[in-house]
């Protein structure tokens, strides 16, 4: 019995030293797997060909950037959206073939920021494509230009009131080296009142930021023309008309309480007396590709009204005669009680090109009364040697002469039965 307790005691031991020697093996594995893994951690990367490239093109880069900044801005992809394949394009740009967006990446095009180390330049984007349109309204001004004015207006439905913001004038081309303007406005037919800005000390290009209001009702408001006269002040303090802006509201949408910010060339103001039946100033435009001669009525002065009231309406009839012979008439809509109306209304008429030297234009200035027949102003005719002479003869000249181009011109309005 001896002999089998020290065999059982011997096995025993044997399988308690076994599994000793299992467990300190296992542990001692553990701890050599640790250690291999903090040396992957911590040893040193070692410097490819491709990384000693793109450290030398970053130090490069950086320099150049020192001195002068590129206009372009890089387009970067960002390390984590790197794949493997890439295909080189112009101008050293990268694209990248269908592959595992995540794939670590392989040797390629580095980007020079520090920030952005490891990510990849793939093309550059040009802001210039991408700003706003520049306002040239400050800038580009034609030849022969006299000054530029900017306004706003607005309507209170509520209160009937125009409200108007004069906001500055560019540009002014004045009769002495020094300038000092100020503006009035009117608000037509109305011309006996007006509001006035304070006036502007040596300067070509006044800011004015100033609020007018006008009281209209809403049946009114488009029959009315608003007029501003840009002045200027001379040293004896008297004063001298630069310009003027003419400006309907008929063909603005004022309702709903909206703000139309606007702006407009100043024109010269016809200084010689109207003539006996009053004038009338539109513009010619004939395009030789399209076989259409366009008239734009623009204003009438000096009419001789048959009855001083605001009842009166005045319009004028187009009318496109060949060989004398009616052809087509257009009507403007008609401006209630003024003898100076503004129409600013384009019409177009059918004319072949062979047609223009038979063809003819006729501008009648009618009144409305009530209870009579229509009663007519004035008249002027303009066209070929054929029908007419001087000015009238001229305009259709040069609107022949400057094919697409309107000419505009005031014409002297003669009485006809």
């Amino acid at each position: 019995t001896e002999q089998a307790v020290a065999v059982a005691g011997g096995i025993i031991g044997g399988i308690l030293l076994f599994v000793l020697i299992g467990i300190t093996a296992y542990l001692l594995w553990k701890k050599f797997c640790r250690l291999l893994s903090y040396e992957k951690l911590t040893s040193p990367v070692k410097t490819t060909k491709a990384n000693a490239i793109f450290q030398d093109q970053s130090t490069s880069e950086i320099q150049l950037r020192s001195t002068s900044r590129s206009r372009s801005v890089p387009f970067i992809i960002p390390p984590t959206l790197h794949g493997r394949d890439w295909i080189n394009l112009t101008n050293e740009e990268q694209v990248q073939e269908d592959s595992d967006p995540y794939m670590i990446p392989q040797d390629g095009p580095r980007s020079s920021f520090h920030s952005l180390a490891g990510a990849y330049v793939v093309g550059t984007i040009n802001p210039e494509l991408y700003k706003f349109p520049e306002d040239k309204s400050e800038t580009d001004f034609p030849e022969g230009n006299i000054g530029r004015l900017w306004f706003s207006i607005e309507y209170e439905q509520e209160s009937e009131r125009l409200l108007v913001s004069l906001i500055k004038v560019r540009k002014l081309q004045p009769p002495a080296d020094s300038c000092s303007p100020f503006v009035k406005i009117y608000l037509l037919p109305d011309e006996r009142s007006y509001l006035q800005s304070k006036t502007k000390c040596r300067t070509l290009n006044p800011q004015f930021d100033e609020n007018f209001v006008f009281q209209v009702s809403s049946k009114m408001l488009l029959q009315r023309t608003l007029k501003f006269l840009v002045y200027h002040v001379d040293k004896q303090k008297k004063h001298h008309l630069l310009g003027q802006v003419i400006f309907p509201l008929k063909n603005e949408t004022l309702t709903g309480d909206n703000k139309l910010v606007i702006w407009r060339d100043l024109e010269k103001e016809n200084l010689e007396p109207p003539s006996e039946y009053g004038d009338i100033q539109f513009s010619l435009s004939y395009n030789d590709y399209l076989g259409r001669l366009t008239v734009v009525v623009l204003r009438a002065r000096g009419l001789k009204l048959q009855e001083e009231s605001h009842a009166v309406s005045v319009y004028v009839k187009v009318s496109l005669m060949n060989h004398n012979k009616f052809i087509k008439s257009k009507k403007t809509a008609a401006v209630l009680g003024s003898p100076n109306p503004v129409y600013n209304e384009t019409f177009s008429f059918k004319a072949d090109q062979t047609e223009l030297d038979t063809a003819s234009l006729s501008l009648s200035v009618l009144q409305n009364i009530k209870g009579e027949k229509t009663h007519q102003l004035g008249r002027v005719v303009v066209g070929p040697f054929m029908y007419t002479r001087g000015k009238e003869l001229e305009h259709w000249n040069e609107m022949i002469s400057k094919p697409k181009e309107l000419v505009k011109r005031w014409h002297t309005l003669c009485h006809s039965t």
